[in-house]
């Protein structure tokens, strides 16, 4: 690619998935037909850059219909937003996920990371590329890092790009204001009922009528354009938000758009912003606060456009084939409306994997087993000393209602009543630390961020957990989706801000419908918008995907992802709460983090301190797995012994060693299972908690192997911008490549070379990716007597 624009035109579905996005081009600059105006001046170019932070969007909307980015299409989409070609190339080869060059529209990704490895992965692979013949089947098989889905290793994720006229239900199809359609009619099973008062249907039709499988059509990029929260212009942090933000939907040029698409228009959720009252839908026909008085393919009366079928208030028609909590049932296909939707991709996730079972999913995406329920990933599920995870399971994750009267929204309304300073002190004196392995103290963070003079201020969730052995926050978004939009809802308010990005992982097809319904569901009923419960405040969510990049889950490369940068991170100085996201004050929280917010604020600073210990309080939430009888997230309170965790999940006879943090943490020995399950215990032990990860290993995995998947990992994962890192990482593959079959002085010059780089990496790269690659091979060699 070059800086100039090339000659090559995009396809019609890739012109399409583009326009979808950004809406049709104004001007021949932009990729219209030339007009005579157009060749008097040049015009747009100003406010498209000012739309960059819509690189990976539009990036993503190419892949999803098409199945990989040609040159034709990155072409068109730098003309659409005024990026230099050769940057937008830069982007695209940075993610896993894309490809610049053709490939099948199906692609199989087959987990080979260290949990899988350890329950067969190797073999399955193997197996799979004898009986499958990848180009008659048109399919391409890429071993992929980590996929998160450890407790049902070994694992892989299939996408399907483009997957055109699959008879998917279409809540309000031909139900649209004047149809004359009434409601939805109930599913035909009591098992197939929402647990909540009037439920909260699912949002997305699945395979189609009959089909066998949860697959998900995975819905455009959130965006909030026309409606973002407008209240009077001149916010000043005080509660109401400015009328232009850097980055914001209010200065893009586009035509209003709803934040999430119409599900009728192309299988996605349905999403009208503003409020109607809180617990109630707008009147029928009366356009909700905030939003625009016309919108492509609105009704005439000003309505958003298809909006679902009457139903109960609050809740969407059931749709066939989501999960229904704590049962597996599926929601069937009913009556109603069915009509041939082109859907942009198709998501199957096969786990435990089995060749046949693999070879069934690329057959037919659609007729795949389908996903377990979230609760099963919970093997204490039910248990009432549970804190975070005490929903999954007991609600159905689609409810809203439901999620309310299991306690949900009470904290937001307890933050409202103390005000964003109060809030700060609970969240202070509660102690709690972030869960993503630095430990910083959350509340001094919030307060950093509120303080700041510079406005807007943002939030960012960090969802893009993609540490090897670490699902947790997928499983809390899959089977708890409002909390997460209730505990970032009370961040905003905390810091000071009014919107908020939800920067989630592109291998979590489930989680991103799942959040898509809540976000939806949440500004439909007043809880997210111009003004949240009636108490003034002005806030809103956008979900950000990624795309298949581990280093951005460093807190700045996340801000680089977001404005369509490529994902590398900045030099600190300055703070990310000093300068973040479009250089203005940042929160930045994981999943975990911001869910023990509601806990803090529901039972009192006071009584959350009082479990765990004095510097580690509250819960933890531990994802166990490889060699283990019952993996899955474990939660208990800080202190607990690694010896008391292993007892839960079932330990293996002949234990070899326990890996604590992931690839970035540290192997103990079975003689030091006494290690008490803290932040600081783990410290004065030698190891690390990391982000909770607790990966088992029997005497029947080979750790040289183990060893080297790490620094293949982290190899693959830096991101080249420092020397250190870039070159180190290498080096340590190679040196552990060399080493892999000898022990003793035949190991020993390797060795010393691996201590040299890893020293380096540690003390002289740029972020904690190549400062912590040599973590678990030093602890291997050390504590383990690797190599000896």
């Amino acid at each position: 690619m070059d800086l100039k624009y090339t000659g090559a035109k995009p396809s019609d579905d890739e012109r399409a998935a583009v326009d979808e996005l950004l809406g049709p081009p104004e001007s021949g600059w932009e990729g219209a037909d030339r007009s005579g105006t157009d060749l008097r001046w040049a015009r747009g170019g100003a406010a498209a850059r000012e739309r960059r932070d819509l690189l990976l969007p539009a990036l993503h909307a190419v892949n999803d219909r098409v199945g990989w980015l040609s040159e034709g299409a990155l072409d068109y989409i730098c003309r659409r937003l005024t990026v230099p070609p050769a940057e937008a190339y830069g982007v695209a080869t940075f993610y896993a996920m894309f490809s610049v060059k053709p490939r099948p529209a199906k692609v199989l990704y087959v987990c080979t990371d260290l949990a899988c490895a350890a329950r067969g992965a190797g073999p399955v692979r193997e197996s799979l590329e004898e009986r499958l013949n990848a180009p008659r089947a048109g399919v391409s098989v890429q071993p992929s890092p980590c996929l998160g889905l450890c407790e049902r290793a070994p694992a892989a994720l299939l996408l399907q790009a483009g997957v055109e006229g699959g008879a998917g239900r279409v809540p309000g199809a031909g139900a649209g204001p004047g149809s004359g359609s009434g409601p939805d009619p109930a599913p035909d099973r009591v098992g197939d009922r929402d647990p909540g008062p009037q439920g909260g249907g699912a949002p997305f039709a699945g395979a189609g009528a009959g089909a066998e499988a949860d697959c998900f059509p995975i819905p455009a990029p959130s965006r909030n354009w026309g409606q973002a929260p407008r209240p009077p212009e001149g916010g000043d942090g005080s509660g109401r938000a400015p009328s232009r933000r850097h980055g914001s939907s209010a200065r893009r040029a586009s035509p209003a758009r709803p934040a999430f698409e119409d599900r009728g228009s192309r299988g996605r959720s349905p999403m009208v912003s503003g409020r109607g009252g809180v617990g109630e839908e707008p009147a029928a026909g009366a356009t909700p606060p905030g939003t625009p008085a016309a919108q492509p393919g609105a009704a005439a009366t000003g309505t958003a456009p298809a909006r679902p079928s009457a139903a109960a208030p609050g809740r969407e028609a059931p749709q066939p084939h989501c999960e229904v909590a704590g049962t597996g049932a599926a929601h069937p296909a009913g009556a109603g409306a069915v009509a041939a939707v082109p859907r942009p991709r198709v998501a199957a996730v096969v786990g435990p994997a089995t060749v046949d079972g693999l070879l069934a999913a690329v057959g037919a995406p659609e007729r795949a087993a389908p996903e377990p329920p979230a609760t099963a990933a919970v093997p204490q599920a039910g248990d009432p000393e549970l804190v975070l995870l005490r929903r999954i399971g007991g609600v159905d994750p689609y409810s809203l209602d439901g999620y309310r009267a299991a306690g949900g929204y009470t904290a937001l309304r307890r933050a409202f009543a103390l005000g964003p300073a109060e809030v700060i002190r609970e969240v202070l004196d509660a102690g709690l630390v972030g869960r993503g392995g630095a430990a910083f103290p959350t509340g001094r963070k919030w307060e950093a961020t509120a303080r700041q003079p510079d406005h807007p201020h943002y939030l960012v969730c960090n969802a893009d957990e993609s540490e090897p052995g670490t699902f947790k926050d997928r499983v809390l978004m899959e089977g708890d989706p409002y909390a997460l939009v209730e505990a970032m809802t009370i961040a905003g308010y905390a810091t000071g801000a009014h919107q908020g990005y939800l920067y989630l992982r592109g291998e979590y097809p489930r989680a991103y419908e799942r959040l898509a319904h809540a976000i939806g569901q949440a500004r439909l009923r007043g809880l997210l918008g111009p003004d949240v419960l009636g108490h003034g405040y002005a806030f809103d969510i956008e979900i950000r995907r990624g795309a298949g990049a581990y280093i951005c889950g460093e807190e700045t490369a996340i801000f680089n992802s977001i404005e369509g940068q490529r994902g590398e991170p900045r030099s600190k100085p300055p703070f990310p709460v000093e300068k973040g996201l479009f250089g203005k004050p940042t929160a930045v929280n994981n999943v975990e983090t911001l869910v023990n917010v509601l806990p803090i604020l529901t039972e009192g600073a006071e009584a959350y301190a009082r479990t765990g210990t004095g510097s580690s309080t509250g819960t933890k939430l531990f994802c166990v797995s490889g060699s283990v009888d019952r993996p899955g997230i474990y939660e208990l309170p800080f202190g607990a012994r690694l010896r008391d965790l292993l007892a839960l999940a079932g330990p293996p006879p002949a234990l070899r060693a326990v890996l604590l943090g992931g690839a970035a943490g540290g192997f103990v020995r079975p003689d030091e299972l006494d290690i008490p399950l803290t932040f600081e215990g783990t410290r004065a032990a030698g190891a690390t908690l990391g982000s909770g990860v607790v990966l088992v290993l029997d005497d029947t995995v080979g750790l040289p192997a183990i060893l080297l998947r790490i620094a293949e990992f982290f190899r693959d994962e830096s991101c080249g911008q420092c020397v250190p890192c870039r070159v180190g990482t290498v080096r340590q593959e190679e040196a552990l490549h060399r080493i892999k079959d000898r022990t003793g002085a035949a190991a020993a010059g390797d060795i010393a070379l691996l201590r040299e780089v890893g020293g380096a990496m540690r003390d002289a790269s740029i972020c904690g990716l190549g400062q912590t690659a040599w973590n678990a091979v030093e602890s291997a060699i050390d504590r383990l007597g690797a190599f000896e």
